[in-house]
């Protein structure tokens, strides 16, 4: 695969993330950031296919709505356990 196929793919999944997702740090729905993990990762595998090669950006968005619903998975515990 070339450097610009790479960056074709890469152009490709920004815009399915800006037209589909909401940013991370503004997620503050459990139910919500689930889904995107889940889609993220759907992504992934298609990506890995299909190509054989997944942009670092959906790892690292990936691992941003995990940190994000970690974070909110504390702050519910906090609240109930008051």
């Amino acid at each position: 695969m070339t450097a610009y196929e790479r960056l074709k793919i890469e152009e490709e999944l920004k815009v399915f993330t800006l037209k589909n997702f909401e940013n991370p740090s503004v997620c503050r729905n459990l139910d919500q950031i689930r889904f995107y993990c889940a889609e993220l990762c759907l992504k992934i595998t298609e990506y890995e296919n299909r190509f054989n090669f997944a942009p670092a950006l959906a790892y690292e968005l990936l691992e941003q709505y995990q940190m994000q619903q970690n974070s909110l998975k504390e702050t519910r515990n906090e609240k109930t356990s008051h």
